[in-house]
């Protein structure tokens, strides 16, 4: 039998105890009993009185389903949401890490059950560290991060700035409270420990490349312990200078020691310019000792196998290689002089002979005597063994009439 037979008190699914015998009346509503009715004229008196016309028309429940259902689908629609291919989107769930997406359209829950919070990682941030610039490109000092203590116990002002963007857009929101003020903090800490284990002119001059690449170095394995989610992409060093105060005293320590740079720079300039040289020139005198000692070899050996050959044909016949002899050193004698004066044996007469004319193709000129002692007329030249021969003043060339006398 059903619970809500007739004849059982109490069982009437109305709740009205009244409602005994069985009877098929509907129960009257209590003051307690929800009016639904109601509660869709509330709703619908939201969307401009709809409700009141849905009601006219006898469509009350149908009109608040579809106003719902319109509701609904727009507040599932709000869930799409796009990502640019330079960001990521970060999905929470009741404030709980969900998932990164990538580029392209997604959806998610919609508010307030799960939120989205999209990054730019690919954009390039930069922080100051010593100095702060505005909009105009001005800067100005910051004394309390630039002022810095070498290993030598100097003080040096350093500037520097960090280039960097988001690598774990995840890490970067929900890690770290502020990733960004956390590598500020980072740099500094490693750029003084870098230049704690450095002397000043070091990190001044020649080591500015090694600071800043171990600055880089120690800042980026800080920043991942950290999980800040941050990339270092640079790190460059705007300024390295002494404090203000000794600064007229650094210039003129920087520029002793880069005029004693020039200087060694102009030393080894003129040194790789000389020593070439040097060494060319005493390679050429070694060769041209080397050619002269051959030379020399070779003039002595055939001018002892000429005497050689002298020697021998004296032995054959000796007047003749004799007369030879005096010939050729006559001719040698004469080919090196351009005057000759000559004279007889029995007379005081000397006759200057114009050889350089003679030998140049020129018609002699009749010579005159210097003194006329004799009546002698026909000249003879004085040899060295005090023999006079008799010359004709109309010959052009000395040799030729030497040659003609040996034939003779």
């Amino acid at each position: 039998m059903a619970w809500n037979e007739p004849g059982k008190p109490g069982q009437d699914p109305w709740g009205n105890p009244g409602n005994q015998g069985g009877s098929n009346k509907p129960p009257k509503k209590s003051d307690k009993d929800p009016d639904i009715d109601a509660l869709l004229k509330k709703a619908q008196s939201l969307f401009g009185g709809a409700g009141d016309k849905f009601n006219n028309g006898g469509f009350g429940g149908i009109g608040g389903g579809i106003i719902i259902g319109v509701i609904l689908v727009i507040w599932l629609l709000s869930g799409i949401y796009i990502v640019d291919p330079a960001e990521r989107g970060v999905v929470t769930r009741f404030g709980a890490f969900v998932e990164e997406t990538k580029a392209g359209p997604h959806w998610h829950i919609p508010y307030p059950i799960e939120t989205v919070r999209v990054v730019n990682v690919d954009q390039i941030r930069t922080a100051e560290i010593g100095y702060r610039s505005d909009s105009r490109n001005r800067s100005g000092n910051v004394p309390n991060e630039s002022l810095m203590l070498t290993k030598d116990e100097n003080i040096v002002d350093l500037k520097i700035a960090v280039q960097y963007k988001i690598e774990s857009a995840n890490q970067y929101l929900f890690e770290v409270s502020d990733p960004d003020m956390t590598l500020r903090s980072v740099v500094e800490s490693a750029l003084r420990e870098v230049v704690g284990q450095n002397r000043m002119d070091f990190v001044l001059t020649e080591g500015r490349n090694e600071v800043v690449s171990k600055v880089q170095e120690l800042a980026q394995a800080n920043l991942n312990d950290y999980r800040t989610g941050l990339m270092i992409t640079s790190v460059n060093l705007q300024d390295a200078q002494p404090p203000e105060q000794v600064q007229s005293a650094f210039a003129d320590v920087v520029k002793a020691r880069e005029d004693r740079e020039r200087l060694i720079n102009e030393a080894e300039a003129y040194a790789n310019d000389i020593l070439p040289k040097a060494r060319g020139t005493a390679a050429r005198e070694l060769e041209e000792a080397s050619a002269y000692h051959d030379r020399v070899i070779a003039q002595a050996t055939g001018e002892a196998s000429r005497f050689t050959s002298i020697v021998t044909e004296y032995q054959k016949a000796p007047e003749v290689t004799r007369n030879r002899l005096y010939i050729d050193a006559v001719s040698n004698v004469m080919e090196n002089s351009s005057k000759v004066f000559m004279g007889s044996e029995n007379s005081n007469n000397l006759l200057y002979l114009p050889l350089d004319k003679m030998l140049g193709g020129q018609q002699a000129v009749p010579l005159k005597p210097v003194q006329s002692n004799s009546t002698n007329s026909e000249p003879a030249a004085k040899t060295a063994g005090g023999n006079t021969s008799t010359i004709n003043p109309q010959r052009t060339n000395i040799r030729d009439y030497l040659k003609n006398r040996e034939l003779r």
